[in-house]
């Protein structure tokens, strides 16, 4: 209230300012209003670039669901396989683009796509191709004169300790990878391309995958613990460089690709659903709900592997996983993770463990794909301790197993691969 002695020009400036006030209070809450109603961006309408010096859906932020296959050559003609690619770089460029495969037609004559994605959106797709041993070598023959150009970094993977790899689940001479925010368009893009490779190609394998969480945030597999937090960062240029694309001078072809290693790794849920939530917490080497490691609060803080409690033994145990995967037990080498969740319903499962049950269980578990500039040094290695000393080995088996060279991305007018068959 204004004071009754002010004259009466001073109260009217009191108002005034009072009064301006309260308008700029209103307008502030108004953009606030605004601004909290802001609508997000649609994620089925978000469109990642096909071409480009590196091939998407290695660093690209992860999409929430993939299909991931492996197909093998049929044909022994070198053009046929260079024809698929440029075709197979068209079809993925448009679909990446929320586009069908191949143009409709005008007539009902021909059918150049199945059509399920017409209206729905790019959904952020991204569509990855590498290349396995196999596209090198073929029962000792060199089919498409390219032998020469094996990557050495392009290893057969040794067998681990544990592995139980599945024929049907395991190899393949080319790798699609489609990762987009919906299911249907991922298995879209794959379908399209197996299908154009027809009499071409032959399906080794396919797997669908999914991802769930807020993005921008470490996801949580189905052991319900954040996977992937001692990533390198795909923000720093230089980390990609060190750990990540590849740069051998026996393959200059490989140039700004990347090493591909995807595992199927089962897990048995029921088994791993039994365990107290400390047990689960001492396998892995970081609290659950928080994705810390044990002793900190917060999921990036850094690994304290010397700390010991009272009794004298480690904090974090020697077999947990993140003592056995972390750079600082392996000689500095990093992978990037980019895995997935999958869920294929039940089936008979005999577990390698005790209490060794005979059930029908789940047929749940990961997707692993890692991304490294050589195998040799980042994924075998890390996996070989982890075989052979990972205290979560009482819950996961290696069903599935595939390793491929990934090219850089393609340039337009150009197709995936042309370094290669180009050398």
């Amino acid at each position: 209230m204004a004071n009754d002695q002010d004259p009466p020009r001073r109260r009217f400036l009191k108002a005034g300012v009072a009064a301006g006030a309260a308008l700029g209070a209103g307008s502030v809450a108004h953009a606030a209003t605004k601004a909290q109603f802001r609508q997000p961006v649609d994620p089925m309408t978000v469109v990642e670039p096909f071409f480009g010096e590196h091939q998407a859906g290695i660093v690209t932020p992860q999409q929430s669901h993939t299909y991931v296959a492996a197909l093998d050559f049929t044909t022994d003609k070198r053009e046929d396989v260079i024809n698929l690619l440029k075709q197979w770089t068209d079809a993925a460029a448009r679909m990446s683009r929320g586009e069908t495969a191949k143009p409709l037609p005008t007539d009902d004559k021909s059918a150049p796509d199945s059509g399920d994605i017409l209206g729905i959106g790019a959904a952020g797709l991204t569509v990855t191709f590498g290349f396995g041993p196999g596209m090198f070598e073929h029962e000792g023959k060199d089919r498409y004169g390219i032998a020469k150009h094996r990557p050495a970094a392009l290893v057969d993977l040794p067998r681990f300790n544990g592995d139980q790899l599945l024929p049907q689940k395991t190899g393949g001479d080319i790798l699609i990878q489609a990762c987009a925010n919906d299911a249907q368009v991922a298995f879209h893009a794959v379908r399209q391309l197996a299908r154009m490779g027809y009499g071409a190609v032959a399906m080794r394998w396919g797997q669908a995958g999914f991802l769930s969480g807020p993005r921008g945030q470490t996801p949580r597999n189905l052991m319900g613990f954040k996977d992937g937090t001692n990533n390198p960062s795909t923000a720093q240029p230089a980390l990609m460089n060190q750990f990540v694309w590849a740069n051998a001078p026996d393959a200059p072809w490989m140039n700004g690709g990347t090493y591909t290693v995807v595992r199927r790794i089962r897990i048995t849920i029921e088994h791993w659903d039994q365990m107290e939530r400390g047990f689960q917490e001492q396998v892995m080497g970081r609290e659950k709900y928080s994705g810390a490691p044990i002793g900190k609060k917060n999921e990036f803080d850094a690994l304290d592997l010397d700390a010991a409690d009272k009794d004298g033994n480690p904090v974090i145990p020697d077999n947990s996983h993140v003592r056995l995967s972390n750079q600082a037990t392996n000689k500095g080498a990093q992978i990037l993770r980019r895995s997935y969740s999958y869920n294929d319903g039940t089936d008979f499962y005999i577990e390698r463990w005790p209490p060794w049950r005979q059930e029908t269980e789940y047929d749940a578990g990961l997707i692993f794909i890692a991304h490294q500039s050589d195998p040799r040094t980042g994924f075998i290695p890390i996996n070989d301790r982890l075989a052979k000393f990972d205290m979560m080995n009482q819950f996961t088996t290696h069903v599935g197993s595939g390793v491929f060279a990934c090219p850089p991305g393609a340039r337009p007018g150009s197709y995936i691969g042309a370094g290669l068959f180009e050398a």
